[in-house]
């Protein structure tokens, strides 16, 4: 999930996951996979840096992951 803010200066959290693609148009238009269409007050290339951000923790905690010692 990622902060990102309306164009109408509203904060609200999205799922990256639903990005289908971004357009800027001058405007920063992010289409999801539904079809719906969000104007954001960030620019694509900030959009982008913080979906890296994202995946980049989650990846990292992956990889810190220790699964349970099964007693041995």
């Amino acid at each position: 999930m990622i902060n990102l803010t309306r164009s109408s200066h509203e904060p609200f959290v999205l799922n990256s996951d639903l990005i289908e693609y971004l357009e800027a148009t001058p405007d920063t238009v992010i289409t999801l996979t539904t079809g719906q269409k969000l104007r954001v007050a960030e620019s694509a290339q900030e959009v982008v840096a913080k979906v890296i951000e994202f995946r980049r923790a989650i990846f990292q905690r992956l990889c810190n992951f220790s699964p349970v010692n099964n007693g041995e």
